[in-house]
Protein backbone atom coordinates (compact mmCIF):
# COMPACT_ATOMS: atom_id res chain seq x y z
CA UNK A 1 0.00 0.00 0.00
CA UNK A 2 3.03 2.23 1.05
CA UNK A 3 4.68 1.94 -2.31
CA UNK A 4 1.24 1.97 -4.21
CA UNK A 5 0.87 5.64 -2.76
CA UNK A 6 4.69 6.58 -3.64
CA UNK A 7 4.44 5.64 -6.91
CA UNK A 8 4.94 8.56 -8.86
CA UNK A 9 3.28 7.50 -11.95
CA UNK A 10 1.17 10.09 -13.37
CA UNK A 11 2.34 12.53 -10.77
CA UNK A 12 5.72 13.73 -12.55
CA UNK A 13 6.25 16.90 -13.80
CA UNK A 14 3.80 16.69 -16.90
CA UNK A 15 0.65 16.57 -14.45
CA UNK A 16 2.12 19.17 -12.36
CA UNK A 17 2.88 21.76 -15.88
CA UNK A 18 -0.80 20.53 -16.40
CA UNK A 19 -2.30 21.76 -13.24
CA UNK A 20 -0.21 24.75 -13.34
CA UNK A 21 -1.45 25.74 -16.85
CA UNK A 22 -4.85 25.09 -15.87
CA UNK A 23 -4.17 27.42 -12.85
CA UNK A 24 -2.93 30.08 -14.61
CA UNK A 25 -5.53 29.91 -18.06
CA UNK A 26 -8.46 29.90 -15.67
CA UNK A 27 -7.15 32.75 -13.67
CA UNK A 28 -6.67 35.04 -16.96
CA UNK A 29 -10.70 34.08 -17.17
CA UNK A 30 -11.41 35.02 -13.90
CA UNK A 31 -9.31 38.17 -13.96
CA UNK A 32 -11.30 39.43 -17.14
CA UNK A 33 -14.69 38.87 -15.26
CA UNK A 34 -13.19 40.82 -12.33
CA UNK A 35 -12.58 43.10 -13.82
CA UNK A 36 -15.93 43.47 -15.41
CA UNK A 37 -17.45 43.47 -11.86
CA UNK A 38 -19.03 39.59 -12.75
CA UNK A 39 -20.66 38.06 -9.96
CA UNK A 40 -18.09 34.85 -10.25
CA UNK A 41 -14.43 36.24 -10.48
CA UNK A 42 -11.02 36.09 -10.42
CA UNK A 43 -11.14 33.07 -7.37
CA UNK A 44 -14.07 31.33 -8.51
CA UNK A 45 -13.12 30.38 -12.23
CA UNK A 46 -9.68 29.60 -11.28
CA UNK A 47 -10.66 27.30 -8.17
CA UNK A 48 -13.18 25.33 -11.07
CA UNK A 49 -10.45 25.24 -13.81
CA UNK A 50 -8.22 24.03 -11.05
CA UNK A 51 -10.12 21.42 -9.93
CA UNK A 52 -11.68 20.41 -13.67
CA UNK A 53 -8.13 19.74 -13.99
CA UNK A 54 -7.44 17.76 -11.22
CA UNK A 55 -10.68 15.34 -11.69
CA UNK A 56 -9.44 15.18 -15.02
CA UNK A 57 -6.00 13.73 -14.53
CA UNK A 58 -7.56 11.54 -11.59
CA UNK A 59 -9.76 9.93 -14.24
CA UNK A 60 -6.52 9.27 -16.29
CA UNK A 61 -4.19 8.06 -14.36
CA UNK A 62 -5.62 7.35 -10.66
CA UNK A 63 -7.13 3.66 -11.78
CA UNK A 64 -3.70 2.47 -12.70
CA UNK A 65 -4.06 -0.39 -9.84
CA UNK A 66 -7.35 -1.69 -11.58
CA UNK A 67 -6.04 -2.79 -15.03
CA UNK A 68 -4.89 -6.37 -15.36
CA UNK A 69 -3.45 -6.80 -18.98
CA UNK A 70 -4.80 -3.96 -20.12
CA UNK A 71 -8.12 -5.25 -18.77
CA UNK A 72 -10.47 -3.86 -16.80
CA UNK A 73 -11.02 -5.73 -13.51
CA UNK A 74 -12.79 -3.30 -11.43
CA UNK A 75 -14.43 0.27 -12.42
CA UNK A 76 -14.55 2.56 -9.43
CA UNK A 77 -14.38 5.52 -12.02
CA UNK A 78 -18.05 5.24 -11.99
CA UNK A 79 -18.25 6.18 -8.47
CA UNK A 80 -15.83 9.01 -8.84
CA UNK A 81 -18.24 10.35 -11.70
CA UNK A 82 -20.94 9.96 -9.00
CA UNK A 83 -19.20 11.80 -6.48
CA UNK A 84 -17.95 14.68 -9.29
CA UNK A 85 -22.47 15.44 -9.53
CA UNK A 86 -23.07 14.58 -6.55
CA UNK A 87 -21.46 17.40 -4.84
CA UNK A 88 -22.83 19.77 -7.24
CA UNK A 89 -25.90 19.66 -4.77
CA UNK A 90 -23.60 20.77 -1.70
CA UNK A 91 -22.28 23.76 -3.65
CA UNK A 92 -25.98 24.55 -4.87
CA UNK A 93 -27.02 24.82 -1.37
CA UNK A 94 -24.32 27.39 -0.11
CA UNK A 95 -25.35 29.86 -3.08
CA UNK A 96 -27.58 32.44 -2.72
CA UNK A 97 -28.98 35.89 -4.01
CA UNK A 98 -29.42 38.67 -1.89
CA UNK A 99 -31.39 41.20 -3.87
CA UNK A 100 -29.78 41.26 -7.00
CA UNK A 101 -26.49 40.13 -5.76
CA UNK A 102 -24.97 36.40 -5.91
CA UNK A 103 -23.29 35.24 -2.59
CA UNK A 104 -21.49 31.90 -2.09
CA UNK A 105 -20.21 31.34 -5.93
CA UNK A 106 -16.02 30.81 -4.31
CA UNK A 107 -17.76 28.70 -1.29
CA UNK A 108 -19.22 26.26 -3.70
CA UNK A 109 -16.10 25.59 -5.42
CA UNK A 110 -14.13 25.51 -2.69
CA UNK A 111 -16.64 22.23 -2.29
CA UNK A 112 -16.63 21.17 -5.51
CA UNK A 113 -12.40 21.58 -5.29
CA UNK A 114 -12.42 20.06 -1.80
CA UNK A 115 -14.43 17.12 -3.31
CA UNK A 116 -11.64 16.55 -6.30
CA UNK A 117 -8.75 16.79 -3.61
CA UNK A 118 -10.66 13.83 -1.67
CA UNK A 119 -10.66 11.66 -5.12
CA UNK A 120 -7.50 12.32 -5.64
CA UNK A 121 -6.13 10.99 -2.12
CA UNK A 122 -8.25 8.23 -2.60
CA UNK A 123 -7.15 7.53 -6.42
CA UNK A 124 -3.57 7.33 -4.63
CA UNK A 125 -2.76 10.71 -5.96
CA UNK A 126 -1.59 12.41 -3.10
CA UNK A 127 1.31 14.95 -5.00
CA UNK A 128 -1.40 16.31 -7.40
CA UNK A 129 -3.47 16.68 -3.88
CA UNK A 130 -0.70 18.41 -2.17
CA UNK A 131 -0.39 20.62 -5.09
CA UNK A 132 -3.49 21.51 -5.45
CA UNK A 133 -4.20 22.45 -2.01
CA UNK A 134 -1.42 24.71 -2.49
CA UNK A 135 -3.08 26.28 -5.45
CA UNK A 136 -6.26 26.81 -3.21
CA UNK A 137 -4.64 28.74 -0.54
CA UNK A 138 -2.78 31.00 -2.96
CA UNK A 139 -6.24 31.14 -4.32
CA UNK A 140 -7.70 32.25 -1.08
CA UNK A 141 -5.52 34.15 0.23
CA UNK A 142 -2.84 35.77 -2.21
CA UNK A 143 -5.35 36.59 -5.03
CA UNK A 144 -7.84 39.39 -2.63
CA UNK A 145 -4.38 40.94 -2.29
CA UNK A 146 -4.44 40.83 -6.01
CA UNK A 147 -7.97 42.35 -6.62
CA UNK A 148 -7.48 45.39 -4.70
CA UNK A 149 -5.02 46.51 -6.68
CA UNK A 150 -6.73 45.47 -9.92
CA UNK A 151 -7.74 49.21 -12.10
CA UNK A 152 -11.48 49.44 -11.13
CA UNK A 153 -13.97 49.76 -14.22
CA UNK A 154 -15.77 52.91 -14.40
CA UNK A 155 -19.07 51.48 -14.58
CA UNK A 156 -18.60 49.21 -11.15
CA UNK A 157 -21.72 49.73 -8.98
CA UNK A 158 -21.21 51.68 -5.46
CA UNK A 159 -23.57 52.13 -2.61
CA UNK A 160 -24.41 55.42 -1.14
CA UNK A 161 -26.74 55.86 2.04
CA UNK A 162 -27.59 59.49 2.56
CA UNK A 163 -29.85 60.58 6.06
CA UNK A 164 -31.29 63.38 5.65
CA UNK A 165 -34.50 65.64 7.29
CA UNK A 166 -38.12 65.06 5.65
CA UNK A 167 -39.46 67.68 4.32
CA UNK A 168 -37.37 70.39 2.66
CA UNK A 169 -36.91 68.66 -0.83
CA UNK A 170 -33.80 67.63 -0.18
CA UNK A 171 -34.77 64.53 -2.83
CA UNK A 172 -34.70 66.42 -5.93
CA UNK A 173 -31.02 68.00 -4.60
CA UNK A 174 -29.58 64.87 -4.55
CA UNK A 175 -30.81 63.73 -7.44
CA UNK A 176 -29.53 66.75 -9.28
CA UNK A 177 -25.83 66.37 -7.58
CA UNK A 178 -25.83 63.00 -9.18
CA UNK A 179 -26.69 63.59 -12.55
CA UNK A 180 -24.10 66.74 -12.32
CA UNK A 181 -21.55 64.46 -11.23
CA UNK A 182 -22.30 62.27 -14.35
CA UNK A 183 -23.46 59.35 -12.34
CA UNK A 184 -26.66 57.26 -13.18
CA UNK A 185 -28.56 55.73 -10.45
CA UNK A 186 -29.51 52.04 -11.07
CA UNK A 187 -31.80 51.63 -7.87
CA UNK A 188 -33.43 54.11 -4.98
CA UNK A 189 -34.54 52.89 -1.84
CA UNK A 190 -36.39 55.42 0.99
CA UNK A 191 -37.24 54.49 4.23
CA UNK A 192 -39.01 56.58 6.85
CA UNK A 193 -37.17 56.83 10.31
CA UNK A 194 -40.25 57.29 12.99
CA UNK A 195 -38.42 57.55 15.75
CA UNK A 196 -35.59 60.81 14.90
CA UNK A 197 -37.84 63.47 15.09
CA UNK A 198 -36.79 67.13 14.80
CA UNK A 199 -40.38 68.73 15.96
CA UNK A 200 -42.32 67.59 13.09
CA UNK A 201 -39.58 66.68 10.53
CA UNK A 202 -38.31 63.15 9.91
CA UNK A 203 -35.00 61.53 9.35
CA UNK A 204 -35.53 59.64 5.91
CA UNK A 205 -33.09 57.19 4.92
CA UNK A 206 -31.93 57.22 1.28
CA UNK A 207 -29.93 54.06 -0.33
CA UNK A 208 -28.45 54.68 -3.72
CA UNK A 209 -26.77 52.40 -6.30
CA UNK A 210 -25.15 54.43 -8.42
CA UNK A 211 -22.38 54.05 -11.44
CA UNK A 212 -19.77 56.65 -13.27
CA UNK A 213 -16.78 57.10 -14.39
CA UNK A 214 -15.42 59.36 -11.31
CA UNK A 215 -14.76 58.52 -7.51
CA UNK A 216 -17.83 57.73 -5.25
CA UNK A 217 -16.05 60.37 -2.86
CA UNK A 218 -16.78 62.95 -5.22
CA UNK A 219 -20.08 62.38 -4.91
CA UNK A 220 -20.23 61.94 -1.14
CA UNK A 221 -18.81 64.99 -0.55
CA UNK A 222 -21.06 67.20 -3.26
CA UNK A 223 -23.98 65.58 -1.06
CA UNK A 224 -22.79 66.47 2.33
CA UNK A 225 -23.27 70.04 1.01
CA UNK A 226 -26.28 70.05 0.50
CA UNK A 227 -28.39 71.59 3.50
CA UNK A 228 -30.36 69.19 5.64
CA UNK A 229 -27.89 66.56 4.54
CA UNK A 230 -26.91 64.77 8.10
CA UNK A 231 -24.52 62.15 6.88
CA UNK A 232 -23.28 60.67 3.54
CA UNK A 233 -21.95 56.34 3.96
CA UNK A 234 -20.26 54.77 0.52
CA UNK A 235 -19.25 51.28 0.30
CA UNK A 236 -18.42 49.07 -2.86
CA UNK A 237 -21.15 46.67 -3.81
CA UNK A 238 -18.88 44.06 -4.81
CA UNK A 239 -16.72 44.05 -1.57
CA UNK A 240 -15.52 40.11 -1.69
CA UNK A 241 -17.54 38.20 0.90
CA UNK A 242 -16.91 34.44 0.14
Amino acid sequence: MTGQLLDPTGQGALQLFELGLAFVLSALVGLEREFRQKSAGLRTYTLVGLASALIMLISKYGFMDVLVNNRVVLDPSRVAAQVVSGIGFIGGGVIFMRRDFVRGLTTAASVWLTAALGMACGAGLPILAVAVTIGHLIIMFIFPLMVRRLPRSRWAPSHLTVAYWDGRGILRHVLVACGAQRFVIDRVQIEHDQEAIEGTARIVTLSLEVRGGRPVTHLSASLSEIDGVVSVRSTDVNAIVD
